[in-house]
């Protein structure tokens, strides 16, 4: 066709109102028109745009005219818009699926990540806000404890009361899909009848101000719901297929969110199980391990529990049999049981061996102990019932060797000493250091009652070493409580006459080098010389003096013990050690051998009573020098300390102590020496080194005294000194001797002592 043109400025005919040209530019637009709707080009551009939306394989494109469907009357205007909006729509809806595969791409890498679950949980309802185009996304999990729902995660959320929401099975739109597990969608919830209304939802919902809300389950295992995820909007909307299978497609991930979760906390926790059950076990090795070793090193009782309460933790304790009281029951029933038991905070495993009870093990400071640690505490008492039978047996073995060596020197006075001396080197026991023989008895409880009656079929000294009645449990204690106390104070010990006798040696006094009460009271007191035969003193009347005038040296102070031995210091302890040794009044033991037997004698029956919770009597003899020079002087010895024994009961003095020193002018009786010599200065000592030492004439005038029968007026005229003069000199001697020495009890002995001096002829004789 041949374009014709025209001037710029021609004037339009009156067929073109509109402007537009001539005939030539009416015959060119009709050309275009009919090439657009007729024209095989066109045909061809619908044929490719069929193929697209159709979606043809490659081949399909080599004829596109073929495919192109007919107008129908429409224009191929219209026909190539309404393809272009479902390719539109086609790539529209690609690309959303592109973004939701992404959204599930990402929470899929989150749960391979594992990263926290509260992080993953919002960034699951982020994307589902996002990928819905909605205004408020949340989630709720069920609580098994209360049966309802409680809000988890919020996104978008502006009301902290629906952010505090809880909703009860079948409640609301959430609860009907908590209930049923199945997914729900709502318009306009506040109209929609379908479901539950309740004050707090509607409250909720209504503050948040939602309107269209679809809920999801979250299921487990397809069965098992553990929540519903929301997305909402404040206005009305219709949720469509592919938005709720989106939602579904987030609530799985986010299920399995939860349910890893779960598993990695339960996985957490089953590891730090097992890490604590492999440190228990490994504690337990450790224990067994140490206990093994200390038992092939030959460790002891102490170093079981420091063992055990390094490992346990705790303070550890070994009860003896026969200990506290508070534990009998705890320990009573963990024997019984076999297993270790709790008392309290305490954890009580019993030590026996072929039923004997041996004592227990004490776990302090553990109200709950794990069955691992328990075995522990009980393979540990068993460690201790081995370690106590090996002690108990080398102790018996210990114990026969001392009691043969003990039965040699009492039964064989011709011994060889250097054999005697080899044979107690190998028990730590040495003879050539002066010791004592001690006879042991233990008293039933009517034993003072019996002896105190004196002697005769009903006395003590007729029951015996042990009386019918003794239980078998007791004398064994006894012995194993004597013979322990040998091997403690590295002596002998061995039965003879049915019960323990002991050889021990002699331990210094601890007390040497100080001064006595008597030496104080002396160097205080102002030096008169109203005590010196013929010093005139001060004139004192009757009425200047406490008691009665013919009892002068008598005080209103309470009298001492009026039973040697008993509370008060034993009277024999108020004597001296020979001339020039230190003097003793009242509590103050001298130096010496003899006051070093009476002090062991009361220290081995005070011991040897709380060993066997009662009480039990010991008679000492005189020092034996060197046993094993004189081995003949140990037998000899023992007679004497049964003889103090049996004396002791006699005098109803049961659970005591003493030696035949001790007894006053008894112990004369008693002993194979007569220490006359000995008995005189234990009687008198202090006012015969005070005569010694100051010239004075106290011992004449107590002898006067007592031939006057007791009265200073006729004893002034025997001393031809005045009756005030006699008066200062016995309270001198009351100082001296205490202010009972007139009383009955010493009176004898005292009279005996001041005629036995005056025989003697001198205090050294």
């Amino acid at each position: 066709m041949r374009r014709t043109s025209h001037p710029p400025n021609a004037a339009t005919g009156p067929g073109d109102p509109a402007g537009t040209g001539g005939p030539d530019e009416h015959a060119e637009a009709g050309g275009h028109v009919g090439r657009a709707g007729t024209g095989p080009d066109d045909h061809a551009c619908l044929g490719y745009l069929e193929l697209l939306t159709r979606g043809a394989p490659p081949e399909a494109y080599d004829e596109p005219a073929a495919h192109a469907a007919p107008a129908h009357g429409g224009s191929a205007a219209a026909r190539g818009k309404h393809l272009a909006l479902r390719i539109r729509a086609e790539l529209e809806g690609r690309r959303r699926r592109e973004a939701e595969l992404t959204g599930l791409f990402e929470t899929v890498h989150d749960l391979a990540g594992l990263r926290d679950v509260d992080d993953v949980l919002q960034a699951i309802v982020q994307r589902a806000r996002r990928l819905l185009s909605t205004e408020v996304a949340y989630m709720t999990l069920t609580d098994p404890e209360r049966g309802d729902t409680y809000m988890r995660v919020t996104e978008g959320s502006v009301s902290a009361r629906f952010q505090q929401l809880r909703l009860g099975m079948g409640e609301g739109l959430g609860g009907l899909v908590a209930q049923t597990a199945r997914p729900y969608a709502t318009q306009d919830y506040p109209r929609d009848a379908r479901f539950q209304h309740t004050h707090p939802i509607d409250s909720g919902v209504g503050e948040e101000g939602l309107v269209a809300i679809l809920g999801v389950p979250l299921l487990l295992r397809g069965r098992e719901v553990i929540g519903v995820l929301y997305a909402a909007d404040r206005r009305e909307r219709v949720f469509d297929p592919e938005q709720i299978a989106l939602l579904r497609s987030f609530a799985a991930h986010a299920a399995v969110a939860l349910d890893n979760a779960r598993l990695l906390t339960e996985t957490t926790q089953a590891l730090a199980g097992l890490r604590a059950v492999n440190a228990t076990i490994r504690r337990a090795s450790d224990v067994h391990d140490r206990l093994t070793e200390l038992v092939l090193r030959g460790g002891g009782v102490p170093d079981v529990t420091r063992a055990l309460a390094e490992v346990l933790g705790g303070a550890v304790e070994f009860a003896d049999s026969g200990g506290p009281a508070t534990w009998e029951a705890a320990v009573a029933r963990s024997r019984r049981d076999g297993h270790a038991v709790r008392q309290d905070d305490t954890w009580v495993a019993a030590v026996t061996a072929g039923g004997e009870p041996l004592g227990a093990l004490l776990l302090h400071g553990h109200p709950e102990l794990a069955p691992v640690d328990q075995r522990t505490l009980e393979r540990a008492a068993m460690v201790t019932s081995l370690l106590q039978l090996a002690r108990r047996s080398a102790g018996e073995a210990e114990q026969r060797v001392r009691g043969e060596l003990l039965d040699d020197l009492l039964d064989a006075a011709h011994r060889d000493p250097h054999l005697l001396r080899d044979r107690a080197a190998r028990v730590g026991a040495d003879l050539d250091v002066p010791h004592t023989v001690l006879a042991v008895r233990l008293d039933p409880p009517d034993a003072g009652e019996a002896g105190a009656g004196g002697p005769g079929p009903g006395g003590a000294a007729a029951r015996g070493p042990f009386a019918a009645d003794e239980d078998e449990g007791d004398r064994q204690r006894l012995w194993s409580a004597a013979g322990h106390l040998a091997a403690t104070r590295h002596g002998l010990a061995a039965t003879r006459d049915g019960g323990p006798v002991l050889l021990l040696p002699l331990a210094p006094p601890s007390h040497s080098g100080r001064l006595t009460r008597s030496d104080r009271r002396t160097r205080s007191d102002h030096p008169d010389h109203s005590d010196r035969p013929d010093g005139p003193g001060p004139s004192v009347g009757p009425s200047d003096r406490s008691g009665s005038p013919d009892r002068p040296g008598s005080s209103d102070r309470p009298a001492r013990s009026a039973r040697p031995g008993s509370s008060g210091e034993p009277a024999s302890a108020r004597g001296s050690a020979p001339r020039g040794g230190a003097a003793s009044v009242g509590g103050a033991a001298p130096a010496g051998d003899g006051e070093a037997v009476s002090r062991t004698a009361r220290q081995v029956a005070a011991e040897l009573g709380r060993a066997v919770g009662g009480p039990v009597t010991v008679g000492a003899s005189a020092p034996v020098p060197a046993p094993a020079d004189l081995p003949g002087a140990v037998a000899a010895a023992y007679p004497e300390a049964r003889r103090c024994l049996d004396a002791l009961s006699l005098l109803g003095r049961r659970g005591e102590g003493a030696a035949a020193s001790d007894l006053g002018f008894l112990g004369l009786l008693l002993t194979d020496t007569r220490d006359v010599t000995g008995f005189v200065h234990r009687t008198l000592g202090p006012v015969l080194d005070y005569d010694a030492q100051r010239g004075t004439g106290l011992v004449a005038t107590m002898d006067a005294y007592f031939s006057c029968g007791m009265s200073p007026v006729r004893a002034k005229d025997v001393l031809h000194v005045h009756v005030n003069t006699v008066a200062q000199r016995l309270e001198r001697v009351a100082r001296l001797l205490g202010d009972d020495w007139q009383a009955p009890h010493r009176t004898l002995e005292i009279q005996l002592a001041l005629r036995l001096h005056r025989l003697a002829g001198a205090v050294g004789g």
